[in-house]
């Protein structure tokens, strides 16, 4: 499980489809974080906080903790 930890916020101001601007229209509904509930993971087998580093540098994070696995 990979958890894309972004704040509501970021994830608003990134959105270039308007998506979260038509569920707070009320355009959208059971848009997940604004009338419906998110439910942050439990033990997500990876955390990757968008605010910290691009979504480059986690890819690359990530196919290599992945291929290190496999190779196990």
């Amino acid at each position: 499980e990979v958890y894309v930890d972004t704040p509501l916020e970021i994830a608003e101001q990134r959105d270039v489809k308007g998506l979260y601007a038509k569920a707070r229209a009320g355009q959208l509904r059971n848009f997940t974080g604004i009338d419906s509930p998110y439910e942050v993971p439990e033990a997500p087998d990876y955390r990757l906080p968008t605010t910290e580093q691009s979504a480059e540098v986690f890819a690359e994070q990530l196919v290599e903790r992945i291929l290190d696995r496999s190779a196990r």
